[in-house]
């Protein structure tokens, strides 16, 4: 049983990719996932997080991700206003610490401000104490300087193990968020999964680490012509999770 769930556990993705944090391994179906709803508990009794790609709903939405915090496009900040996009930003601490400025201007519009860790490390493999410090530390951090208590976590590189999930919980962590689908560039969709299209409850990653790509208002604007091509649109995460 335990060779068993270390499989599971590091079935998850392996990193391949483009540049920076995402993405895009082939994940193993969520139903095999460690951390299912109830299924198990940390040895504090806390229930391990959930892992999600995708989430399940009949409404007509998908979820727009971004990671890190490299790219600090002025543009992509009005975007989010006038469309009032809620979009969710996974922030690592050593990457966007220098201009969390430009973070809280984007949570004044709308953004919601959720965890990657400190400093960016592939955590599956890591011991405990190193995982808690880089997820519970980066906790601490949002909480310290923008009030926010995080509960959405995404690994970098969407790596992980049942380690991490412990750790998560043990941050006051509820999901562990990864992605069905990926913005490359230019802002063309490739995915992990499934269906190469868009379906209702996807999570997609806009990957901000694009120095040679467009700017990241111009790719988000080409995914938001894909989502509403589908007859999709752009929900809160949060109100889902």
């Amino acid at each position: 049983m335990r060779r068993r769930r270390a499989r599971l556990a590091g079935a998850a993705l392996t990193a391949v990719l483009l540049t920076g944090c995402a993405h895009a391994a082939d994940p193993a179906p969520l139903a095999q996932r460690p951390g299912g709803k109830g299924t198990r508990e940390t040895g504090r009794g806390r229930p391990l997080p959930a892992v999600v790609d995708h989430v399940r709903t009949r409404d007509p939405v998908v979820f727009l991700t971004y990671d890190d915090g490299a790219e600090r496009d002025r543009r992509f900040i009005e975007l989010v206003r006038v469309r009032r996009l809620p979009v969710t930003m996974f922030l690592t601490d050593s990457v966007a610490g220098p201009g969390y400025g430009h973070f809280a201007r984007l949570r004044a519009v709308g953004a919601s401000l959720q965890n990657h860790t400190l400093d960016h490390p592939s955590l599956r493999g890591l011991p405990y104490a190193g995982q808690r410090a880089e997820i519970c530390g980066q906790q601490h951090k949002l909480r310290a300087r923008f009030g926010v208590r995080p509960r959405l976590f995404r690994p970098p590189y969407g790596t992980y193990d049942t380690t991490t999930l412990r750790a998560a919980a043990d941050c006051g962590l509820s999901a562990v968020v990864l992605w069905r689908a990926a913005a490359d560039d230019d802002g063309g969709l490739t995915y992990t999964r499934g269906a190469r299209r868009l379906h209702p409850g996807d999570i997609v990653a806009v990957d901000p680490d694009r120095p040679t790509g467009r700017p990241l208002s111009e790719r988000t604007e080409r995914v938001l012509r894909e989502i509403e091509r589908r007859g999709l649109r752009v929900g809160r995460l949060e109100d889902y999770l």
